[in-house]
């Protein structure tokens, strides 16, 4: 009896010492990770793109750059045709031209208005004198015909003066108030002169900014990702010519869980390892946590669905050490994100930080 049971134990002895090994084997080859104080998330590398656009519709006259193609700010990418904005731009010029004539002669008739003025006052000032004169004669007339030394039609003709020199005088007054509403409406003219000049100045400012905007430049450095159309081709306005990379703003977007989340402070250290180069370990800090939950149920009432609550967390990298390193810089590679939650937690050997050279 006790024969063939030692025939069976020995297979299965063996059996549990082989799966014993290969769970030993798993462990030694995939490690769980750093222990207690850590979380890790997937990802995949991104950052900031901006789109190269035509501010107006128009013709795409040539590209300068293609794709893969580092640029710097400042730095002519593309030129759309400014045929029609050049004579835009003469045709204001004209126009600005015509306007400061019409100052011109608006400042002209200022003058001339100020002229008719003093012209009108002198005339005042002579019409009082006839007036004076006429007043005295009528006074002697007046006198000299109380003792009879005079005629009544003497004294009839000198109160006559006295009534036409009046008249006089007071039309002269009347030519006065004329030319000064004159001076008022030519000064007016030439205020409105001096806008239409202003007005015309900012058109061909504005169409100076128009051909200016047609010269597409790289807004800051970085990479060309994208080269979305080509030369000959019609955009309308706003339409895409260039997609830019700024390699100085790369950063890996993961989720974490709400119950790890919510421990997660700005600044906390993170180490990315990509799945392209397993053999680096990158350096990044944590520069925004969601406030709100990613991809959740509408309505959380129990505690396992509030574990399914998953908030995005964004870990920048330092943009002097992109900058050591842009031709190696990959945007849309996965990875795996470790997050430090215990600040006195210090990193494995594994997830020391190691860069290319």
């Amino acid at each position: 009896m006790t024969f063939p049971i030692r025939k069976n134990l020995v297979p299965a002895l063996i059996a549990v010492l082989a799966v014993a090994g290969g769970v030993w084997a798993w462990k030694a080859t995939n490690p769980d990770g750093p222990g207690e104080g850590f979380v890790n998330g997937n990802g995949r590398i991104e950052a900031t793109e901006i789109d190269i656009a035509a501010k107006l519709g128009g013709r795409v006259q040539d590209i300068f750059v293609g794709e893969g193609d580092f640029v710097e700010a400042g730095q002519l990418l593309a030129q759309m045709q400014v045929s029609v904005l050049e004579a835009q731009r003469e045709e204001a010029r004209a126009h600005h031209q015509q306007t400061i004539h019409a100052v011109s002669s608006a400042e002209a008739q200022v003058a001339v208005r100020e002229s008719d003025i003093a012209a009108a006052q002198a005339v005042v000032v002579q019409r009082e004198s006839e007036l004076d004169a006429a007043q005295r004669r009528l006074a002697r007339s007046q006198a000299l015909s109380v003792d009879g030394a005079s005629s009544m039609q003497q004294l009839d003709d000198d109160r006559a003066r006295v009534r036409g020199a009046q008249a006089a005088l007071a039309a002269a007054k009347a030519q006065v108030a004329a030319a000064r509403a004159a001076i008022s409406a030519a000064q007016a003219q030439l205020v409105g002169a001096r806008s239409t000049v202003a007005a015309a100045e900012a058109t061909v400012a504005r169409v100076d900014a128009d051909i200016a905007d047609s010269q597409l430049k790289a807004p800051r450095a970085g990479r060309i990702q994208f080269r979305v159309a080509q030369p000959g081709e019609v955009l309308g306005a706003g339409g895409k010519v260039l997609n830019l990379v700024d390699l100085s703003d790369v950063y890996m977007t993961f989720f974490l869980p709400e119950t790890v989340a919510g421990r997660v402070a700005l600044g906390s250290e993170v180490r990315i390892v990509l799945d392209a180069a397993p053999a680096y370990v990158i350096p990044a800090r944590v520069s925004f946590v969601a406030s709100t939950a990613q991809f959740t149920p509408k309505t959380v009432e129990t505690a396992s669905e509030r574990q399914k609550l998953m908030f995005r967390v964004k870990a920048q990298i330092d943009p002097e050490l992109l900058k050591r390193h842009l031709a190696q810089v990959k945007t849309g590679l996965p990875g795996l994100a470790w997050l430090k939650l215990d600040g006195q937690a210090e990193w494995p050997a594994k997830l020391a930080v190691k860069v290319p050279e």
